[in-house]
C-alpha cells in the first residue's frame, strides 16, 4: 500500500473535488475585500517563548494563545529551547511561534528546529524574537531571512507602508503609524516584501531615505516563513494593523504541509 504525504494527500483530494480541505469561507475580520483565509482549525502549534524579558515574551503568550486556541488551533507553550529536542513533537508540528530574543541555542536544538522547518513545518514571529533570537548562528539567521543589527533612535514615531496590496497577508490594510523601535535590519535579498518603512536620517543621517522591508514571507526548505519586525512590546499591537498582519501571517506559515509552494521570487523593496 502507498501512503501519501499530507500535502500529496490534500493535492490528490483536492483534484478529487475536496478543495474545501485546503481554505475556509471565512473573511479577513479587517478588510472589507471578501477573500478566503487560510485556518488554523486543527493545526498542531509549538509556541515557545524566553529570552530577554524588555521584548514582553510571557505577556506575548497571554495575548497570543488565546487566540490561536479560538481559532481551533492546539496549541503547546514552551518556556525552553529544549522543546526543540524533541523528535515526536516537532514532526507532529504544522508551525512554530518562536519568541525569544538573544540568548544561545545548542547545536542540537537549533538542528532540530531547522530540520522540522525545512521538511514542511511553517515558523513565524515578530521584532527581536524571532529577528535577534541567536546572534552566533547564522544558518538559523538565514532561515529567518533577517537579522537586527540597529534601531536608530529608539523608541520612535514611523510609518509602516504596505508594499504588496495583493498578497492575503496585507490585502485591505492601508499604510499606518505605530512608535516603536524601527527595526535596522540585514535582510535576505529572496525575501517577498510586503511591508517597508523608510529612515529619515535624524539619528543616524548617512542612512537617510533609506528603505527596508518590515514584514515579509520566505520559504526555508519546505516550510514556510512569516517574520514582522513590529513588535517590541505587546503595546505595539494595539494598533490594529500591526496585530491583524501578524494573525494572518501566522495562519499563512501554518500551511506549508497543505499547499504547494507559491512561485515568487521578490527583493524588491519599492
Amino acid at each position: 500500500m502507498q501512503f501519501l504525504s499530507r500535502r500529496q494527500f490534500v493535492k490528490t483530494t483536492t483534484v478529487a473535488g475536496a478543495g474545501s480541505l485546503l481554505l475556509t469561507n471565512q473573511l479577513y475580520a479587517s478588510s472589507s475585500v471578501k477573500t478566503l483565509r487560510p485556518s488554523l482549525q486543527g493545526k498542531k502549534v509549538l509556541y515557545v517563548y524566553g529570552g530577554w524579558d524588555g521584548h514582553e515574551p510571557k505577556q506575548s503568550v497571554d495575548i497570543f494563545v488565546p487566540w490561536l486556541r479560538s481559532e481551533g488551533a492546539d496549541v503547546t507553550v514552551s518556556d525552553t529551547l529544549d522543546s526543540y529536542l524533541d523528535e515526536k513533537l516537532m514532526e507532529s508540528l504544522d508551525i512554530i511561534i518562536q519568541i525569544w530574543t538573544m540568548g544561545t541555542i545548542t547545536k542540537e536544538q537549533e538542528a532540530m528546529l531547522l530540520k522540522a522547518v525545512k521538511n514542511g513545518t511553517g515558523l513565524a514571529g515578530w521584532h527581536g524574537g524571532m529577528g535577534d533570537s541567536f546572534r552566533n548562528n547564522v544558518e538559523y539567521q538565514f532561515m529567518v531571512g533577517g537579522q537586527w543589527v540597529a534601531h536608530p533612535g529608539g523608541i520612535i514615531d514611523y510609518r509602516v507602508h504596505i508594499t504588496n496590496h495583493k498578497d492575503l497577508i496585507t490585502k485591505g490594510i492601508e499604510d499606518f503609524d505605530v512608535h516603536s523601535e524601527q527595526y535596522y535590519m540585514h535582510i535576505d535579498p529572496n525575501v517577498k516584501v510586503l511591508a517597508t518603512t523608510t529612515f529619515t536620517g535624524a539619528h543616524a543621517a548617512w542612512i537617510n531615505g533609506c528603505v527596508l522591508p518590515v514584514v515579509w514571507k520566505k520559504y526555508y526548505g519546505e516550510g514556510r516563513v512569516f517574520y514582522s519586525s513590529l513588535g517590541h512590546v505587546m503595546a505595539v499591537f494595539n494598533v490594529h494593523e500591526a496585530l491583524e498582519i501578524v494573525k494572518r501571517g501566522i495562519r499563512w506559515a501554518a500551511e506549508s504541509k497543505y499547499h504547494s509552494k507559491e512561485n515568487w521570487k521578490e527583493p524588491v523593496y519599492r
